[in-house]
Formats: C-alpha cells, sequence, structure tokens
C-alpha cells in the first residue's frame, strides 16, 4: 500500500512539475544588462528586446551599465538574487565573466549572450550567443573596398570600445580581406569607443596627422555612429566624406542611411538590433521541454551602398 501511494505521489509530483514548467514558460522574468546607449544600434536594440519580451508575455528588466564592466557585474548579481528565470548580457568587454557566470551557473540560471561573445574557455557558462558573424561582417567591408579601389588604398581604422568582442573581430575580418592586396593598408588605427564624439575627435587626429587627410582614401569605421562623427569631422576639414575619403561601417543605423542618400558614406553592413528575439525563443523552447539551444545562434550580415539608402532610411526610423 505503502509502494502505491509513493507510486501515486511520485505520479503526481511529475504531473505538477510538468504544469509548472509550461506555467513558468508564458510567465517568465529575465534580467537583461545591456552595455549602454552609447549608439543608436544599442539603443535600437534595447527598444526591440522590450517589444520582443512584451509580444511574448516575458517581463523583462534591463539595467544600463553605461558601458562599465563592473555594474554589468553587479547587475548580474542582483537579477541571481531575485532568482529571475534567464539572463541576457550583451558584455561591453570579452574577458572577466568566468566568477560572475559561474554564479549564475550555480543558482541554476541560464545565461545568453546578446550581440557580442565572452573569451572563456567554459562554455557551459552560458547557454547560447546570439550574435553575428562580427569577423565576417570585417570581411565584407574589407572585399567590398579591395574592389572599390582596385587594390589600392590607404585606410584609417576608427575602432570600437578596446577589449570588446565586436572591435577585435571586426578588426581581424578586415584585416584578413585586404590581406592579399598589399596595396590596401590600415596607416592609423586607434578606438573612438563606439560613440560619435569619439570618431569625430579620433578622425580629426587623423587628418591633422595624414597632411589635412590628402593621404586617406578611406576609413573603415567598427561602427555607423563613429563614422558619421568621421564624417563631420571630414567636412570641417573641408573634404567631400564619400568622394575624397571613402566611409564605410557596420551596424545600419538610420543616420548612415541618411549619410548615403546625401552621397556622403559609401556602404555599411547591417547587423539586426533583434538579438532577444531569438534568445527568448530558445529561451522559451527551454523551459517548456528542455530543448537545448545550439550554442551559436547566428544573424544575418548584409551590406548596403547608396542606390537602396534612402528607402531603408525610410523603413527604419520607426526602429530606431
Amino acid at each position: 500500500m505503502k509502494i502505491h501511494t509513493l507510486l501515486a505521489g511520485a505520479a503526481f509530483a511529475a504531473l505538477v512539475g510538468l504544469s509548472t514548467a509550461a506555467v513558468a514558460a508564458d510567465k517568465l522574468t529575465v534580467g537583461f544588462s545591456q552595455v549602454g546607449s552609447e549608439s543608436g544600434w544599442r539603443a535600437a536594440e534595447t527598444k526591440v528586446a522590450k517589444s520582443e519580451a512584451e509580444k511574448r508575455g516575458v517581463t523583462l528588466k534591463i539595467s544600463d551599465a553605461q558601458q562599465k564592466q563592473e555594474n554589468q557585474i553587479k547587475a548580474i548579481r542582483s537579477f541571481i538574487a531575485q532568482g529571475v528565470d534567464a539572463i541576457f548580457v550583451a558584455p561591453v568587454v570579452a574577458t572577466g565573466w568566468d566568477s560572475v557566470l559561474a554564479e549564475a551557473k550555480d543558482a541554476k540560471i541560464p545565461v545568453f549572450l546578446l550581440d557580442r561573445d565572452i573569451d572563456s574557455k567554459d562554455k557551459s557558462l552560458y547557454m547560447a550567443s546570439v550574435t553575428s558573424d562580427q569577423v565576417e561582417e570585417g570581411r565584407i567591408d574589407g572585399r567590398w573596398l579591395v574592389k572599390q579601389t582596385n587594390g589600392k588604398c590607404n585606410v584609417v581604422e576608427l575602432q570600437g570600445t578596446v577589449g570588446s568582442s565586436p572591435a577585435i573581430s571586426r578588426k581581424k575580418g578586415f584585416e584578413e580581406a585586404i590581406a592579399g592586396s598589399p596595396g590596401v593598408k590600415i596607416i592609423r588605427s586607434q578606438s573612438g569607443d563606439f560613440t560619435r564624439s569619439g570618431g569625430k575627435q579620433v578622425m580629426e587626429s587623423f587628418i591633422k596627422a595624414e597632411n589635412g587627410g590628402k593621404n586617406i582614401c578611406a576609413v573603415y569605421s567598427h561602427n555607423d555612429d563613429m563614422a558619421i562623427g568621421a564624417i563631420q569631422a571630414i567636412k570641417e576639414a573641408g573634404l567631400k566624406p564619400g568622394k575624397d575619403i571613402l566611409v564605410l561601417a557596420i551596424d545600419g543605423v538610420p543616420d548612415f542611411f541618411k549619410a548615403m542618400s546625401e552621397g556622403e558614406a559609401n556602404a555599411t553592413v547591417e547587423l539586426s538590433p533583434d538579438m532577444a528575439g531569438p534568445a527568448l525563443d530558445a529561451l522559451i523552447a527551454y523551459k517548456k521541454d528542455g530543448t537545448m539551444p545550439p550554442k551559436w545562434i547566428k544573424t544575418k550580415s548584409t551590406i548596403f551602398f547608396p542606390d537602396t539608402a534612402k528607402a531603408e532610411y525610410e523603413r527604419r526610423k520607426s526602429l530606431y
């Protein structure tokens, strides 16, 4: 009799567990540690994340780190203490995450990386990363520039935040793409920290150092916002951006499409701001029936040019 009772109790517990899991999938709370709002793309990612969470009935708690890793670590620990169902993080830099993510793992809270990767030997610290192929983004721009300039171009490079995965990967990809063309070379490279003001300031120094900009064939920027700052610096130096100095970047924000439509920029590789949507779908599937997502959920990268810039600008205005 006791055995039957125990079995019945176990069956009931299993049914309750399944029921709870099903309900939990519809009533999830996710903590999102966002880098900040340093660019138009970053603001769009936050806006899209809120929208995608709302569509799925997920409560999303967002913490703005103001581009500081210590703020992100504090936010993640706060989310752990709150007992959230999952943590999304867009890591400001690639290193220094093992300890805090191990705390989330111990608390059995799955972690998803959004739009940026981390440098860790322990891949079990996160469930999946939702990113583009950032190395390929750099390659796409590099291949286009080699073709556009017939393999002859002095390039200045605006790097992203030092130590961040996009800065590391986009630099690597671009260098790989131009490696077979010795006439295309990076003559100066410096971080503009992914900001318009940083891009403008660094570009001003490049122009001053390179004969008023006359030695510069192109500026390759790790994001559109720095490139927009660079465009302003080029104009203030009495040169024509997009003509005297080619401008190519990555992200696909509206203001860069506006610059392309006005002939002041040449190419951008789109980075989709919808990183949260795929992560939420993967999380919900995992919570409902234990489906494990692929370790890398890859988003698409597409290069755009001035010929479609006006239409793309109009299409994107409401998103950003």
